[in-house]
């Protein structure tokens, strides 16, 4: 009798302990389940990405997107370098299409920022390619730097000493680069004064996917430069390139206003997709407002078709 008894008492006292074992632990498992979801959800959302200029099929340096980890504008600069060496460590980042296009081999030596300006310092491999694909090289650095937020100037150097020459073209370099050194670059020159720099972006595409391609048209064009924008975008001739523009041929700028801080351009009905709606394509506003950004010295494009505004776009939300 008195072994059952202790034997109940014992089978009792497990219930209890198992009873308040489950009350704790269940609970605080599902708290534990229900804080990873929450911290698996917060990493899935949290992806940045930042523009890049690679080398595409055509051999035109492109706009394109990668994913990168930092938001500081040195490590982020650091990881778009990377990612234009050849086989480098950011290679699984590259969108299809497109490829690096720094030679294999060159190291970052240095980076810093500072109010505007980027210091690179690289090894000396940076230069060892063909004389037809340095300038290249440095339009790829020069643009994709210059598409961080507030970089406006860079200055390469290669062992320590600014990059002033080419070595294979004998090109001669400013020690110090912005966009106003071209992309791409299409000459059309009758004489070697009075040179207009105009930068047109253009669409292009791979497996049924757009992208954007500057050129940097070298001209003696007396004319503005949004003047030359217009007239290239909406001539059919760039189609023999592999470059479109959904401009229409017969649209027409009225007029131009160049404020402080925006330029308002002024078009006729010709540039609307659909007259009822008053409908611009993106594809146009893109393209338009891209080039006005590496021409220009402004924050706004204000799209009016004869007079009355239909559009605005910050320029910063646009790379």
């Amino acid at each position: 009798m008195l072994k059952n008894f202790y034997i109940k008492k014992l089978m009792v006292c497990g219930i209890v302990i198992f009873a308040i074992f489950l009350i704790y632990i269940i609970p605080t498992n599902e708290k534990e389940k229900l804080q990873v979801l929450e911290e698996v959800e917060y990493v899935n959302t949290e992806i940045n990405t930042a523009t890049i200029f690679l080398s595409d099929s055509n051999n035109y340096l492109a706009m394109a997107k990668i994913v990168v980890k930092n938001n500081d504008v040195e490590n982020k600069a650091k990881e778009l370098l990377e990612a234009l060496i050849i086989d480098g460590t950011k290679q699984d980042n590259i969108p299809n299409g497109f490829k690096a296009i720094i030679p294999s081999n060159t190291k970052i030596r240095s980076l810093t920022y500072n109010e505007g300006v980027i210091k690179v310092d690289f090894t000396s491999d940076l230069m060892n390619t063909s004389a037809e694909n340095e300038e290249k090289i440095i339009e790829a650095i020069v643009y994709t730097l210059t598409s961080i937020e507030d970089v406006k100037f860079v200055i390469i150097y290669m062992e320590g000493n600014i990059l002033t020459t080419l070595p294979q073209s004998k090109t001669t370099l400013p020690s110090t680069l912005d966009r106003s050194f071209g992309i791409n670059k299409e000459y059309d020159l009758n004489n070697t004064k009075d040179i207009n720099k105009t930068t047109i972006y253009y669409i292009s595409e791979f497996n049924n996917n757009e992208y954007y391609v500057p050129v940097t048209k070298v001209t003696n064009d007396e004319r503005s430069k949004i003047e030359i924008i217009i007239d290239e975008l909406s001539s059919t001739n760039v189609y023999k390139t592999n470059l479109m523009s959904y401009l229409n041929s017969n649209t027409e700028l009225l007029s131009v206003n160049e404020l402080e801080e925006e330029l308002v351009v002024n078009f006729n009905s010709a540039i609307f997709n659909d007259i009822n709606t008053k409908e611009i394509l993106e594809e146009v506003i893109y393209t338009i407002s891209m080039s006005i950004n590496d021409n220009y010295d402004i924050n706004t494009v204000v799209f009016n078709v004869e007079d009355e505004e239909i559009y605005k776009k910050v320029l910063k939300s646009i790379e």
